[in-house]
């Protein structure tokens, strides 16, 4: 999803770098939400590549559609990576998503083997359940993509959710483990550069591996345009990003993606 900012300064409460990522790391005990604190940072010309803003707490995280991301404090890893697209141009901005969504899912794996996919456009599934979300902020300069602010919040520790989410599941649900966020955060750094770097040099990778791992490809959905809700057989997703059906194509602006 690419969202254009003019976002002011929205301050956290920063603590001393305890833990680096090669001096990548700034980290939060709280703050509204991660990507616009990052995305403050682009804006004073205070960001760079490879930066993570990571937050213990986000009061206000925020989701695609204009959800919010919901946590306890301290149980889930939200963090914000700042990415220079570089040779990268606009035209691949799912791509970039993509990338994302498969270096999170490579990480997953190493902690439990099976059942994982990726929800068109960006959420990660284990068997049908929401395990993590993205959002994707850029900044563009006329035709130059000069930042990617990548959001990602993970359900890591979290036991219990609420009503209204019924579908979530903590990583600690599916493994029976408790998770340390800045441990997991610098894994998970390292699983989205090696992603990004392998978009940067054969990107119809990224797109097979993304198909390779979309949650109900070759079955039937459930879609939903305005109030009209109807079944579709998911075929995969093109490499701007569009839902491929057997009834056709699909952008997200005009559908979701509903149910389980």
């Amino acid at each position: 999803m690419l969202k254009n900012s003019n976002l002011l300064p929205h301050p956290g409460h920063e603590k001393p770098h305890s833990t680096t990522f090669d001096n990548q790391l700034i980290e939060l005990e709280s703050v509204d939400s991660t990507n616009n604190y990052a995305m403050a940072r682009v804006h004073e010309g205070m960001a760079f590549d490879g930066l993570v803003c990571l937050a213990h707490h986000q009061s206000a995280g925020k989701g695609q559609r204009g959800k919010s991301w919901v946590s306890e404090r301290g149980h889930s890893l939200t963090m914000s990576l700042v990415i220079e697209p570089g040779s990268l141009i606009l035209s691949q901005q799912f791509l970039f998503s993509a990338a994302v969504g498969l270096g999170i899912l490579d990480l997953m794996l190493t902690k439990e083997k099976d059942n994982w996919s990726i929800k068109w456009p960006n959420d990660i599934y284990w068997n049908d359940r929401k395990a993590a979300g993205i959002l994707i902020e850029s900044v563009i300069q006329g035709e130059k993509w000069l930042f990617a602010v990548a959001g990602i919040g993970i359900n890591l520790n979290q036991e219990f959710f609420p009503t209204e989410i019924p579908n979530a599941i903590s990583l600690k649900n599916i493994t029976g483990i408790k998770y340390e966020p800045v441990s997991f955060a610098s894994e998970l750094v390292i699983a989205i550069q090696n992603r990004i770097s392998l978009l940067r040099s054969e990107p119809e990778q990224i797109l097979a591996a993304f198909n390779e791992s979309l949650y109900k490809k070759d079955l039937p959905i459930s879609l939903k345009k305005g109030a009209d809700i109807f079944k579709a057989r998911l075929v995969g997703v093109d490499q701007m990003g569009l839902l491929i059906t057997d009834i056709g194509y699909f952008n997200l602006g005009e559908i979701e993606l509903i149910g389980s």
